[in-house]
């Protein structure tokens, strides 16, 4: 008898497998519409995870799947401090820490801290929020990546979020994989407004990465003058804080 009932056991566990991956599917693809026949199915996989341990919120976030997200937080998904300082949610972050003040500075289940994420997707007023409180600016991810909140400011393209990080501390010439920093970043997405407020804080244009291209030499690369010109002054010349 144990044989007959096994495979069904199993079944049921493979379509429980089986959709979550179809979910994870249809928000990779930003099919909308898949999705919500999947949740109105099967709402629970709102709070479903991934292989990766990956919640449907935070994949859509990860994959820019604006919609899906607005679906997902319609529904009341809960969430966790990472996913909303992820996708912006505010109140529901500053609930969290209420109870637990210590979630600031905590790590998500990739490695990164709501403040990194914050960073990254550009969140400002959830960054003046966790700064606030205290979080940690020198936070590396506990990933192969390393980077700290204002690298990810700089991948993200965010001046202001990166303003702000400078300002309570954050080392402009800390460095992430491969040996790059915040201005390699910046000089990388040619933006030299993010570039020129970090030379103002100090970062080095001469830091070479791993590779051994420095800001200098990639701005020189890209065939961008003003990020040259800019890059070329000495660093006491780039500005005050």
């Amino acid at each position: 008898m144990e044989s007959l009932y096994m495979p069904r056991e199993v079944t049921v566990m493979d379509n429980g497998l089986i959709e979550t991956e179809q979910l994870m599917q249809a928000i990779k693809a930003k099919d909308t519409n898949r999705v919500q026949a999947l949740l109105e199915r099967q709402p629970q996989l709102a709070s479903a995870r991934d292989a990766q341990g990956n919640s449907p919120i935070l994949l859509a976030r990860y994959y820019g799947a604006h919609d899906i997200i607005g679906l997902l937080l319609a529904r009341g998904v809960p969430l966790s401090v990472h996913e909303a300082a992820a996708v912006g949610q505010s109140a529901a972050l500053l609930s969290l820490l209420g109870e637990s003040p210590e979630l600031a500075d905590s790590f998500s289940h990739d490695g990164y801290t709501p403040l990194g994420l914050a960073a990254f997707f550009g969140h400002a007023d959830i960054a003046a929020e966790l700064l606030q409180r205290g979080a940690d600016v020198h936070a590396a991810s506990r990933n192969e990546m390393r980077v700290t909140p204002l690298h990810s400011a700089a991948a993200g393209r965010h001046a202001a979020i990166a303003h702000a990080l400078l300002e309570h501390g954050a080392d402009a010439n800390a460095r992430q994989q491969s040996g790059w920093t915040p201005l390699h970043s910046a000089v990388h997405n040619r933006h030299a407004e993010l570039a020129a407020l970090l030379l103002a804080h100090g970062a080095d244009a001469h830091a070479a990465n791993d590779a051994g291209a420095t800001p200098l030499s990639m701005a020189r690369e890209l065939g961008d003058a003003q990020l040259e010109r800019l890059l070329a002054r000495p660093n006491d010349q780039a500005g005050g804080h």
